[in-house]
């Protein structure tokens, strides 16, 4: 097994642990009730996760989702930067701690590791199934503001996944610019909608301004080449479903695919891939459409047929989000 699935498996199983013991309805209920006020204003008051079983029942059911979407993002960041691994990271707004158990997924070894969120009962918990897991070893759970006036600690690596949407503009620009000051690589995870994508985007140039270069997705560091308003940068996760899932959601499907927006970039030298899948590829007879973002920093699709040999196999296999052509 490798090192993403073993995480993956291990986050699983902790996560079925959680459930023992919570009648479904309660579970059931509360998802309901706190995606209803994740959507709503943003939060100013007490923390939205108020007690054990509203963070059992929300992690279990948003906890796997968020990893497979940072885990992703890691990933193309990690291919762009082969050889390099973060020696200490800073998970912020981190919760239950998704993404640090997708660093945990990404890169081998243990490293020393502080998530800060304001919920106290989704870091108790986080710290509880964390514990199950050896790379989540040397994990601090730090009660904090994530606001403007929040100062971190120098870090190879800041994460900062579905959190701007939760923050007022200033909170936003503040938060951004904090990470900027304190790591050398920087990771914005937001959800793949157009608000989501216009976070992202103004976290990406925030970090530009800063030094910062981009390693993912885009093959890039200069604007992106969308026109404002016309569409959106983002892409989609498979994630397998639980059985809360289901209950929560209905339907019958055993996956369900998380659509998000994310910027990774850094302060060292990186290799951004050549160009990247931004839609579905289109398989057809003989042929398969690739809509790409390209270095020249610009949008275009390429039609890959039979004649291409081994690229037209490539292509096939391709997936949205992924490096074109592939890296070897």
């Amino acid at each position: 097994m490798n090192l993403s699935a073993s995480a993956a498996e291990s986050l699983r199983t902790a996560l079925g642990d959680l459930l023992d013991g919570l009648p479904p309805k309660q579970a059931s209920q509360a998802v309901d009730r706190l995606i209803a006020s994740y959507r709503g204003a943003t939060p100013t008051g007490a923390p939205i996760l108020r007690d054990r079983a509203d963070v059992a029942a929300y992690a279990a059911y948003r906890m796997p989702a968020t990893f497979e979407a940072v885990r992703s993002a890691l990933e193309a960041f990690a291919d762009a930067a082969p050889g390099w691994t973060p020696d200490s990271h800073v998970d912020v707004g981190g919760g239950t701690g998704a993404a640090t158990w997708a660093v945990s997924a990404t890169w081998e070894g243990t490293r020393p590791v502080t998530v800060l969120d304001w919920a106290e009962p989704a870091l108790a918990l986080g710290r509880e199934i964390a514990a199950a897991h050896p790379p989540l070893g040397d994990v601090r759970w730090q009660r904090a503001r994530i606001n403007a006036s929040l100062a971190l600690e120098s870090a190879d690596l800041v994460t900062v996944s579905y959190v701007l949407n939760e923050l007022a503009a200033p909170d936003r620009a503040a938060l951004v610019d904090a990470a900027a000051s304190a790591a050398q690589a920087v990771v914005i995870v937001e959800p793949g909608t157009p608000d989501g994508y216009a976070r992202v985007i103004e976290a990406r140039d925030r970090l530009i301004a800063a030094g910062f270069r981009v390693a993912a997705p885009c093959p890039h560091s200069a604007a992106c080449p969308i026109v404002p308003g016309s569409d959106w940068c983002h892409f989609s996760a498979r994630v397998s479903r639980s059985s809360l899932h289901r209950q929560v959601k209905g339907g019958s499907l055993p996956y369900e695919d998380e659509k998000f927006s994310y910027v990774a970039a850094v302060r060292f030298p990186v290799s951004p891939a050549p160009s990247r899948v931004v839609r579905r590829p289109q398989i057809r007879k003989g042929q398969v459409l690739l809509d790409l973002c390209e270095a020249e920093e610009r949008l275009s699709r390429t039609t890959v047929t039979k004649r291409h040999g081994e690229l037209y196999k490539a292509a096939r296999d391709a997936d949205w989000g992924d490096a074109w052509p592939p890296l070897s």
